[in-house]
């Protein structure tokens, strides 16, 4: 379907993104996981600085595995964004070396 044809609405046909798209999405995702690195780090360390001390074995539990979870969420938002701005990379790469396609689909 062509663009002249009546049936097509005209948001219908999206231009392809570029390789500048890909590079600024590399960019803000690996600025994004190196923060997230930042914030991991400090916390791990606070943690083994500040452990927690609670008389009741319930509470001793429930700070245990908060801080867990906390840390582990933490190095998980680091690592996929830092997954993202590799397959970025990868594909502005790509867009890079092998030019347009003139693939229509």
């Amino acid at each position: 379907m062509s663009s002249s044809d009546p049936k097509t609405p005209p948001s219908a046909e999206q231009p392809r993104k570029g390789p500048l798209s890909f590079l600024s999405g590399a960019v803000t995702a690996g600025l994004l996981a190196w923060l997230a690195l930042g914030l991991s780090r400090r916390m791990v360390v606070y943690f083994a600085v500040h452990p927690p001390h609670y008389s009741s074995p319930i509470a001793q539990n429930i700070a245990v595995t908060l801080k867990t979870l906390l840390v582990g969420l933490s190095f998980l938002a680091t690592f996929s964004t830092a997954f993202v701005a590799l397959g970025l990379t990868m594909v502005f790469l790509r867009s890079v070396f092998t030019g347009p396609s003139n693939d229509p689909a």
